[in-house]
């Protein structure tokens, strides 16, 4: 059996899901287009730093892992980072998702009301 998942934070689990989004529609998960993925379906703005801070940690967990990705001459010639989920990030992610999902079951009328 494998270990029990991570806890974890809110904007942690928003990136994996924001990588998630990018890989599985076929598009590279960058730190702009990452960013980009939050604050389209958020409506937050989210600042530069704290995707590639985050980005960082979660490598660092194990829950993603990075490559070079291509070079364009915008970003003077140097390369992306390209991230894609493991599958402990997947089981991470999957189990805060299950966790809010359980907690707000039974509330829908009071929060319908928020």
């Amino acid at each position: 059996m494998p270990p029990a998942p991570t806890v974890l934070g809110e904007f942690e689990t928003l990136l994996l899901l924001a990588v998630l989004h990018l890989t599985e529609d076929g598009r590279d998960a960058y730190g702009s287009a990452i960013r980009e993925q939050i604050q389209t379906r958020t409506h937050r703005a989210v600042p530069r730093g704290s995707i590639y801070i985050t980005l960082d940690r979660l490598e660092e967990k194990g829950f993603l892992v990075s490559r070079e990705g291509s070079t364009t001459a915008a970003r003077g010639h140097r390369p992306k980072r390209v991230f894609r989920i493991m599958p402990s990030g997947r089981r991470s992610v999957k189990m805060a998702v299950l966790t809010l999902t359980r907690m707000q079951r039974g509330l829908e009328d009071v929060l319908e009301r928020a």
